[in-house]
């Protein structure tokens, strides 16, 4: 066996509990958009001067567009995706993080750092050979959900800076509301960025790099604090073009992977933790707001 795998079998529990929290994360983005971001957007609605409605609602829909328009961009060439996903079926294998073994004719996983093509040479001896390791591309699913995190921590970098301008105690208090908001999210973005191809080192890297848009979200709040009205002015997009990147992300990229289960009672699994994450999402916006 090659080194370039750590030994160490396990069965298909690491693909059931990352579906388990890929429904979370569509329960979390879901209650994000209808329970938090939309209804922030609709309380401004009172300071844009013509059809206030119809233009937050087109934002909506420009985000959700322009992330459709972006991932068809950005998508691998159907010959490179066939290559590297889609494998013949002369005992060749190319699965995310895991190389396929044999064992008594049972399927086992040996945890790999990256993504391999393997191929049972001797099922007999239970030898597996390797024909190529590369690092496996990442699915531009990813990027969009970083990029909308992004505007995201940019929108909560504007309340925290603005909020610590009014006062101390209320910034306190802000800060909190946002973090207890925001921990069940990350969790559901993680399991997004794993999905995607990154590993658990480089997501936990990029959430922090999105992370930095908080800090210049209350840099700007900070800069034009004495024009509170312009700020309001010019980032009135945000909310609702974010809202859009979301519903994208959580419909057209998760949800219809989600879709493709076949066992009922992991679907019933993935449903309830798909309510669990709309659940805590309301739960919190009830008690922060």
């Amino acid at each position: 066996m090659t080194g370039a795998c750590r030994k160490g079998f396990m069965g298909s529990t690491g693909a059931h509990t990352l579906k388990v929290l890929l429904s979370f994360a569509v329960g979390c983005l879901l209650g994000d958009v209808f329970l938090h971001l939309l209804p922030e957007v609709w309380e401004r609605t009172e300071d844009s001067p013509v059809h206030p409605c119809m233009e937050k609602g087109l934002w909506v829909l420009a985000g959700l567009l322009i992330f459709v328009f972006l991932e068809k961009a950005f998508a691998l060439p159907p010959t490179e995706t066939s290559e590297l996903d889609t494998l013949s079926d002369t005992n060749k294998y190319k699965v995310n993080g895991f190389m396929p073994s044999h064992n008594n004719n049972h399927k086992g996983l040996v945890v790999c750092d990256k993504n391999v093509l393997v191929r049972n040479r001797h099922i007999a001896n239970h030898e597996t050979d390797v024909i190529s390791v590369k690092p496996g591309p990442i699915h531009v699913s990813g990027y969009l959900n970083l990029m909308a995190n992004s505007f995201d921590n940019f929108t909560h970098g504007l309340a925290v800076g603005g909020s610590f301008l009014v006062s101390f105690p209320h910034g306190v208090l802000t800060t909190f509301a946002i973090l207890l908001h925001e921990i069940p999210h990350e969790v559901g973005d993680f399991a997004i960025l794993l999905k995607s191809g990154f590993s658990r080192w480089e997501a936990a890297k990029a959430q922090l790099c999105t992370a930095t848009a908080g800090i210049f979200g209350a840099l700007v709040a900070i800069i034009l604090s004495g024009s509170s009205g312009t700020v309001a002015a010019r980032t009135s997009w945000i909310l609702p073009f974010t809202a859009g990147g979301f519903l994208h992300i959580a419909l057209v990229t998760v949800l219809p992977d989600l879709l493709k289960e076949e066992n009922p009672k992991e679907s019933m699994l993935q449903l309830l933790s798909l309510l669990g994450g709309i659940s805590v999402m309301a739960t919190l916006s009830f008690l922060v707001e």
